[in-house]
């Protein structure tokens, strides 16, 4: 297999893949005030990026299992295909309704790309070079999960909104030619049974879930009989999965795969870093434009020194995978986590923009080395025939604990925020806290009301990194808790 597949070609196919599937995870964040400008539907807002995220979600673990059965080549040429057919859409939506719906066809189509390409990378690149692959790959992901507030912030103020769907159509092109002709795949697959009652359950605990975390607290309270069937419904649908998962012959999500260790803590490690991860990308920006008065653009460039910091972690974390353990590496990044978060936990509105920046680039030093090093670590162990669903399980982990992130640290910083605003205003007092992100109604704001209202969201901004601590806690355990394994010491039942 190895002599009949063209590694270069394949390789930047699976690079395309994986950039356009996590580029479109937050492109839309910094453009969602243009197209609710064109298309209405404000009280939609939310579902433009909850629909990709949980579309996303809930097809990674089913595609996994199926190109274990069927083959890689022809799910990732199906999921380039739904993707760029949901990106076209996207591009020519009319109503914010139609946004949401073609959004989650291209989610669906994402949900096929990462894990499968990083699976192919085990399948075909030779053992010795692996973990410099996998550091590059997950430079990209990092890369591209950064990138995507600013690259949709500049394509929205110097082309139109629209674009940040179209341009995935030329990459996606390229993507699909590559791996089409340059991929050749071995024939022999595991057959096995689907499990369909597994795939519909997964989808609904992972929906009724993300519903319900997205919705609690904006469209309905908390407490509300909507939200509380929507829990009831995630926490029903997900130990009736457990059930059936133990009973079925071919499972969509093999227990077996928890008995090694290794696996075991990589995944979740990566659950509760995706957490912590994009806590500091969404935040960091919200603190710059709020605080410091900086415009979008600004607070979007403030991200390119994490980006450039985690692509370079994330290059050198698989390329040390081969001297050192996955664990001695994962502590290191723990540490470098740590550092970085206490130090944004400091801000406050006189930090200057240099010591942001420093900071930045420390959280990106420590989370880099995650996107590399932790896939590798859930596929070291794992059977030939069943790296497809290890990865998507890994990539879903982590993407859940991404989005877990953004909706339970969102919760955090709007109460801290909102609680605080009572105590400096007068009952006569207009002054709208929503304006200080626009530096036009800023500057309309008395200055000693503007004063407070960046005190109070500086004061919720760190409240919420101290708050991070918990998850990072979390992932720091796991990672003590991981075997040795490196690389090298991989024993595959069958070589690629």
């Amino acid at each position: 297999m190895k002599s009949e597949t063209n590694l270069v070609p394949v390789m930047c196919a699976l690079m395309l893949g994986i950039f356009v599937a996590s580029l479109d995870n937050t492109i839309v964040a910094t453009s969602m005030g243009s197209i609710i400008g064109d298309l209405g539907g404000l009280d939609k807002y939310v579902w433009v990026t909850s629909a990709y995220l949980v579309a996303e979600m809930a097809g990674m673990p089913i595609f996994g299992k199926l190109s274990d059965m069927y083959g890689r080549k022809k799910f990732f040429m199906f999921g380039i295909l739904l993707f760029l057919i949901g990106s076209i859409l996207c591009g020519t939506a009319q109503t914010m309704t139609q946004l949401c719906i073609f959004r989650a066809i291209q989610g669906i189509g994402g949900s096929a790309l990462m894990p499968i390409a990083f699976t192919i990378i085990w399948d075909v690149v030779p053992k010795e070079v692996r973990g410099k692959m996998s550091g590059i790959f997950g430079a990209v992901f990092g890369l591209s999960s950064i990138a995507g507030p600013l690259l949709g912030s500049f394509i929205t103020d110097h082309f139109h909104w629209r674009w940040i769907f179209f341009i995935n159509i030329p990459l996606g092109l390229i993507a699909l030619g590559l791996i089409l002709f340059f991929y050749k795949e071995s024939k022999f697959h595991t057959r096995q049974n689907i499990d369909w009652a597994g795939s519909i359950l997964l989808i609904i605990f992972s929906v009724s879930l993300m519903f319900a975390l997205e919705l609690g607290g904006h469209t309905y309270s908390w407490d509300s009989w909507q939200i509380i069937s929507l829990f009831v419904l995630s926490i029903v649908g997900f130990i009736i999965f457990l059930v059936i998962e133990k009973k079925v012959k071919d499972p969509i999500l093999p227990f077996n795969l928890f008995k090694e260790r290794l696996y075991t803590t990589s995944v979740l490690t990566g659950m509760f870093y995706g957490a912590v991860f994009m806590v500091s990308t969404i935040y960091i920006p919200l603190y710059i434009q709020g605080v410091e008065g900086g415009t979008a653009t600004n607070s979007g460039l403030l991200l390119l020194p994490m980006m450039v910091t985690s692509s370079v972690a994330a290059a050198l974390g698989g390329a040390l995978a081969n001297k050192f353990s996955y664990k001695n590496i994962m502590i290191s990044s723990g540490i470098l986590m740590g550092i970085g978060t206490y130090l944004l936990s400091t801000l406050d509105p006189s930090t200057p923009r240099l010591l942001v920046t420093l900071y930045m680039m420390i959280i990106g030093l420590g989370v880099g080395p995650s996107f590399s090093v932790l896939g590798m670590a859930s596929l070291q162990k794992a059977k030939p025939q069943e790296r497809g669903i290890a990865s998507s399980t890994s990539n879903f982990l982590r993407s859940l604990g991404m989005t877990l992130g953004i909706t339970i640290f969102g919760v955090i910083q709007r109460n801290t925020f909102t609680e605080g605003l009572p105590k400096m205003f007068n009952k006569g007092d207009n002054a709208n806290s929503g304006s200080i992100l626009s530096p036009e109604e800023r500057a309309q704001i008395p200055a000693n009301v503007l004063k407070e209202i960046t005190n109070v969201l500086s004061s919720s901004i760190t409240t919420t990194f101290i708050w991070t601590f918990v998850p990072l806690i979390i992932s720091l355990i796991c990672i003590l808790f991981m075997s040795k394994d490196k690389l090298s010491d991989s024993k595959l039942r069958q070589q690629s």
